[in-house]
């Protein structure tokens, strides 16, 4: 799976991927249960409009994503909750030092749902918005990660391959 996600306060797309998405549907009732594994994903924008700032940013599954397949259908509606951690910062080129637990207070929400053409076999897009909730415990640069990456109207999407079918 590769995507990207377009960061509203920072006016930032980054890319997203590859990654993979496991997941079990229940044929009976047709309810969704996942797990969303992403690598750190670096994006880069710029502070004040003139400051040059990038990030690296792990994401963290806080559980199974969950959610509904239309077994008529085939839309998919999933929500996952992912704790964003910053491990790496650069601003204007020099690092900043974030320690090892700087990551948003609590955990984002994530909803997607499935676009046109989509298949839950032959997999399609997947996309949604989100907001990135506070970060804490990142040091001095705390309020500054407050101040641009983060708030509501966050998209996310992403292409899912075609399903690997394992017994069960």
């Amino acid at each position: 799976m590769n995507g990207s996600t377009f960061l509203k306060a920072a006016n930032a797309t980054v890319t997203l991927g590859p990654g993979t998405l496991r997941s079990k549907v229940n044929l009976s009732t047709g309810a969704v249960t996942g797990s969303l594994n992403l690598p750190p994903a670096t994006g880069s924008f710029t502070e004040l409009g003139i400051v040059p700032v990038t990030a690296t940013v792990a994401f963290i599954q806080d559980g199974p994503a969950t959610g509904t397949v239309n077994l008529s259908t085939g839309a998919v509606a999933v929500t996952s909750t992912i704790t964003l951690q910053v491990t790496s910062l650069t601003v204007s080129g020099l690092p900043v030092p974030v320690g090892p637990a700087c990551e948003s207070a609590t955990p984002a929400t994530v909803s997607l749902t499935s676009q046109p053409g989509f298949s839950i076999v032959k997999g399609g897009t997947v996309s949604g918005t989100y907001t990135v909730p506070p970060f804490a415990h990142c040091g001095l640069v705390t309020p500054v990660l407050n101040l641009t990456v983060t708030g509501p109207g966050n998209t996310i999407s992403l292409t899912l391959g075609k399903a690997h079918v394992v017994g069960g």
